[in-house]
């Protein structure tokens, strides 16, 4: 049947063809396959540079020898002599030298723990770096176009980068974030959200600040679990320089190759390893419990399962089933540990204290030398929390140890619990004399036995 009007009519007939040919729909399908492995496959990767970073070095007359600590602690009037010997114990034992240093606040008697405290403190340290960091590379502050912080125990309002983002007069466009209660790991976390963003944002600069206050949070209460923290945290702090313009290749001193985030908070036992809380007297600390080199070595393990087979050779992950076969058949009690010397050239684990790092040494089968920068950080700085990875990596670039084509493994660790990995490779010649925050006194490291009275000596002198 006809229709009377004759565009009906033309289209009746098209209708009637078939719409496309078996051959047409073959070259159709497999243009699409290709489009799809083409940009699965040939996509451009989003590729981090770290362009430089700055560690904070504090003068010396903020430096807390262990006597003058005990002393202070002592006269302020606030613990009773369980509590002092507890806490002088501990700092004897917690290989931190006299050079760690603490906040002008803390200095006082007693110890100031107000805002403006923190607030000095915080300027006192991001200030300094930034500054350090800009001048040396002769950055616009204006250039920057993502700002992340993380400081986990002091949040105040206006945040951390708004502070920087009005000292420095930064962009109104600037994408900014203050990350905290994250813990001492957040310095990768924090690392791990600029990757994320610049896989949006194209040709992009990005300013990362690591430090934790310790003016507002001293303990000054009765709970074991309590006190420890009181000994074991410094003053400290470190701005990271990262970028993804491909013309901040030949400038940059590494290249971000992995990074590895592992959260046990789902148990509860490493959810309550590491907490802020109240006392039975209402004075707010942060509680260490007994299981906590457990819960990290537990953290640990899952976070390397995941590392592993990115980065260690065929042969010893072989090595690692086989063991893994024969426990399962009852052939072996212990399974393989890989040596993950045959990945990774330096190492640098989380200086949370002695125990920390003696745990993860034995549990990956490290020699003395491949936690050396860890352990004469937690030394030198004592624990400067989420900045101490950066200490490490300067002390290694001060040595002389880092050379192109190197592999440095970061391992941190933080409430939650978690434990997270960051790889980096070095892609430029790393000249040992820059001026950096081990400059002054990397001769007399590594420190052990008699090197020990002679770093003291010089320091008190």
């Amino acid at each position: 049947m006809e229709s009377s009007f004759p565009f009906i009519n033309q289209a009746l007939l098209i209708t009637d063809q078939p719409f496309m040919t078996f051959h047409h729909f073959l070259a159709a399908s497999a243009c699409v396959l290709i489009a799809i492995f083409g940009y699965y496959f040939f996509k451009p990767r989003c590729i981090i540079y770290l362009i430089d970073f700055s560690c904070y070095q504090p003068p010396d007359f903020l430096r807390a020898p262990v006597s003058n600590f005990i002393e202070h602690l002592t006269i302020s009037g606030v613990f009773d002599q369980e509590s002092l010997d507890l806490q002088q114990k501990v700092l004897e034992r917690s290989g931190i030298s006299d050079d760690a240093s603490v906040p002008a606040s803390v200095h006082e008697i007693p110890p100031n723990a107000s805002l403006p405290a923190a607030r000095e403190e915080t300027h006192e340290i991001l200030f300094t770096i930034v500054e350090d960091l800009f001048s040396k590379h002769e950055i616009d502050p204006r250039s920057i176009d993502i700002l992340v912080s993380n400081c986990s125990l002091f949040c105040p309002s206006p945040s951390i980068t708004s502070m920087i983002i009005n000292r420095f007069g930064m962009r109104s466009d600037i994408k900014s974030f203050s990350l905290s209660g994250m813990g001492c790991s957040a310095g990768i976390l924090s690392v791990n959200l600029v990757k994320d963003l610049m896989k949006i944002h194209g040709d992009s600069l990005a300013l990362v600040l690591s430090m934790e206050a310790v003016s507002p949070n001293g303990y000054r209460g009765k709970s074991k679990s309590m006190l420890i923290a009181n000994t074991i945290f410094r003053m400290g702090g470190a701005a990271i320089l990262l970028s993804n313009k491909k013309q901040d290749m030949h400038k940059a001193k590494y290249k971000l190759q992995h990074l590895i985030r592992t959260h046990v908070g789902s148990d509860n036992e490493s959810y309550e390893s590491v907490m802020q809380k109240v006392d039975e007297e209402g004075k707010v600390g942060v509680a260490l419990s007994k299981q906590l080199v457990r819960v990290a070595s537990k953290a640990l393990k899952i976070n390397v399962v995941e590392l592993g087979p990115r980065v260690l050779p065929y042969s010893e992950q072989l090595k690692y089933i086989i063991s893994f076969l024969q426990r399962k058949w009852g052939r072996h009690k212990e399974i393989y540990t890989p040596n993950f010397k045959k990945a990774f050239e330096h190492f640098c684990i989380h200086a949370g204290g002695r125990a920390i790092i003696e745990g993860v040494e034995k549990h990956l089968k490290l020699d003395k030398e491949d936690v050396e920068a860890s352990r004469s950080t937690l030394y030198r700085y004592g624990n400067t929390s989420s900045s101490s990875l950066w200490y490490e990596l300067q002390y290694l670039e001060a040595k002389g140890r880092m050379k192109k084509g190197d592999k440095v493994w970061q391992i941190g660790f933080g409430s939650g619990f978690k434990a997270n990995s960051a790889v980096w490779k070095c892609i430029s010649e790393i000249d040992s004399r820059d001026r950096n925050a081990w400059s002054d006194r990397i001769h007399l490291y590594p420190v052990c036995g008699d090197a020990s009275s002679e770093l003291r000596t010089e320091l008190l002198s």
